[in-house]
């Protein structure tokens, strides 16, 4: 079952990429950077479930709340569907059902229509056999859990320790360069 765990590469939903602002040493500027980490998160759920530690926080905060269930059954939908193979598939999308969706499952979610869903769907799976179930549980997180954990002491506390961090006189020294080099 550890496969749906990881969570190191999550698909990113129509990222564009930033042009990077350097430093005199190579390092990125923090004037020039765009969002990143706390802010970032703050921004969309989709955000804060494509950055790992963000990934990691929102569960620490889900397990709290008791629906920890919840990323989980979206995390090993993701990766569903990146599965190659009719056998793969057919291994992934049982685990998938018997962890998450089955009437006996260990980590079951609550969505509507999963009685209609049944045992003899996993014979023929497909990349999107789960698409509706886990958009059910995207909007469940994104307008339940997902404003409360801005709220919480979980996501406070990343953003204030991030807030050090920048305002550490390391970070200081760095935006001085960078304000040396842009500014000549």
């Amino acid at each position: 079952m550890a496969w749906f765990c990881s969570h190191q590469q999550l698909p990113t939903r129509a990222a564009i990429p930033l042009p990077e602002i350097n430093d005199g040493e190579g390092h990125p500027s923090s004037s020039h950077q765009a969002l990143k980490g706390t802010s970032r998160w703050a921004t969309s759920l989709e955000n804060l479930l494509e950055d790992p530690e963000g990934v990691k926080s929102f569960r620490e905060f889900l397990k709290k709340e008791f629906s920890e269930e919840n990323v989980l059954f979206w995390l090993a939908c993701e990766e569903f569907k990146k599965t190659q193979g009719k056998k793969q598939m057919q291994e992934k999308a049982k685990e998938i059902y018997m962890t998450f969706l089955s009437s006996k499952a260990s980590s079951q979610v609550n969505v509507e229509g999963q009685s209609r869903l049944s045992e003899t769907i996993l014979e023929t799976p497909h990349p999107l056999m789960f698409q509706k179930l886990q958009d059910q549980i995207f909007n469940l997180m994104k307008y339940d859990s997902y404003s409360r954990f801005l709220k919480s002491d979980i996501f406070l506390n990343h953003k204030k320790s991030e807030e050090q961090e920048e305002n550490s006189p390391e970070a200081q020294t760095a935006a001085k360069r960078a304000s040396r080099i842009y500014n000549t």
